[in-house]
């Protein structure tokens, strides 16, 4: 049987990402648990002091519940190395489409998502595929591609 698990994104800037990554996705900020106005008040709940707290959003989560819930972690660290795990976002459509059709698909969505604010790196190197991808990075610096 599969184990649950939610994906933890470190941070500087929780609320910046969470929007972000809900609108690259087509996610939602996480609505607190049940019983809780805010996540903050959960967070208190559980013991977590005031000043680990943080304004704004820092979770979303798949509306239709299938895709794992994200939670942006806020660390003092600032990022300095190449991601060592990063999202893959499909947006190209099918194999059996035409590359052209496929190119101009994800084209469309990275220049969607600098739009939001990520940053396009350039397209990545696939010659003598059968395949299109372009490089990015979010707000943060955290890599991504768009295929």
């Amino acid at each position: 049987m599969p184990v649950r698990y939610q994906l933890v994104i470190d941070c500087a800037d929780p609320d910046l990402l969470a929007r972000f990554w809900a609108a690259a996705l087509g996610y939602e900020l996480a609505p607190p648990p049940a019983g809780f106005a805010t996540w903050n008040d959960f967070y208190r709940k559980l013991g977590l002091p005031e000043e680990d707290l943080v304004d704004g959003a820092d979770r979303i989560s798949d509306p239709d519940g299938q895709g794992p819930s994200i939670w942006f972690h806020v660390v003092q660290d600032a990022k300095a190395l190449k991601n060592r795990l990063h999202f893959d976002i499909h947006a190209s459509g099918e194999r059996t489409d035409p590359i052209e059709t496929r190119r101009k698909r994800v084209d469309a969505e990275a220049s969607r998502l600098a739009g939001l604010g990520a940053a396009i790196t350039g397209a990545l190197p696939a010659e003598g595929l059968d395949h299109y991808a372009v490089g990015m990075k979010d707000p943060e610096g955290n890599e991504f591609d768009i295929n």
